[in-house]
């Protein structure tokens, strides 16, 4: 059946529009559930590759869907779809284990790749065996030219070299992976190439069309993304620099306040900020250092399994 998104979503018309979004291109097939228990159900038939739920919903929330997907099938990553004044539930899904999330007033434009980001990571993020668990620590640099299938396999071989050394939850890879392809991605576009995001959501013939012909014209096509990362059993730092001007960093929206979900500017930066354990900017803004500590498993709950 290839690979599987079961859409959660307690209207009819919506579920529908997500499933018919990720469905357009041929590469996914879409299965539904009207609300959290059917959700549940359905995984334990068959388990999809990826969840994309609504938050609001009667009866189980989604959020307490996320906790219950966490809790019984922790490889599984979700996206939930946000709206206006679900900010703070979403942000709470995110640290409960959400993957990503798009804004339901942005779905056209992002629902498909951001599923097929989620599913890249989840399979990027598997154990190996060997001499990988003798693998104590790692130093890495890499300089890549402003090509962007470089800069999304850089985040999927960072995601590998992590499951090598940590013995952690592969939902936590999966967002670690997430974060770090979030601040790549933003490295090339609005780094090298100095397009934004503004241009994509109101023109976005017009901002392909600029990405493709800075691609190829001087100074953008000459610039830089460097990544240092240095990754140890207990704690992991990378450094994503890009050769652009730069911009102010005071005028970043902050990753903390929920109403920057809806915000065009602020999705990288919160999901980079609810992923990572400390991140700072240098004051030319060209620059971006994030902290991650190794997570810990956690024991199973007993209550759970007596459920």
């Amino acid at each position: 059946m290839g690979n599987t998104v079961l859409v959660v979503d307690d209207s009819v018309m919506d579920r529908r529009r997500a499933g018919g979004l990720v469905e357009k291109e041929g590469d996914w097939k879409a299965i539904y559930a009207e609300d959290g228990p059917a959700a549940l159900a359905k995984i334990a038939e068959s388990l999809p590759d990826v969840v994309v739920t609504d938050l609001t919903m009667p009866g189980m929330s989604g959020l307490e869907l996320v906790e219950a997907i966490r809790r019984d099938h922790p490889d599984l990553p979700v996206i939930i779809m946000t709206s206006m004044g679900s900010e703070d539930i979403a942000v709470e899904a995110l640290r409960q284990g959400a993957a990503s999330y798009v804004p339901k007033r942005r779905l056209a434009g992002e629902l498909l790749n951001t599923v097929r980001s989620v599913a890249s990571d989840s399979r990027d993020a598997r154990g190996t065996a060997g001499l990988q668990p003798c693998l104590r620590k790692q130093t890495l640099s890499y300089t890549l030219p402003p090509d962007l299938s470089l800069v999304l396999a850089l985040a999927g071989s960072l995601q590998q070299t992590l499951a090598e050394i940590w013995a952690c939850p592969k939902r936590e890879l999966i967002n670690i992976g997430i974060a770090l392809e979030e601040a790549l991605v933003n490295a090339f576009y609005h780094g090298c190439l100095e397009v934004s995001r503004e241009l994509r959501d109101s023109n976005y013939a017009a901002w392909c069309s600029l990405v493709e012909e800075r691609q190829q014209s001087a100074p953008w096509r000459d610039r830089r993304i460097h990544l240092e990362a240095a990754i140890s059993p207990q704690r992991s730092t990378f450094v994503v620099v890009d050769e652009g001007p730069g911009f102010d960093p005071a005028q970043l929206p902050d990753p903390t306040d929920p109403s920057h979900l809806e915000s065009t500017l602020g999705r990288g930066l919160v999901l980079i900020s609810t992923f990572m354990d400390s991140v700072t900017h240098n004051s030319r803004g060209n620059e971006i250092t994030m902290v991650k500590h190794r997570p810990r498993r956690r024991p199973a709950d007993p209550a759970a399994k007596r459920n």
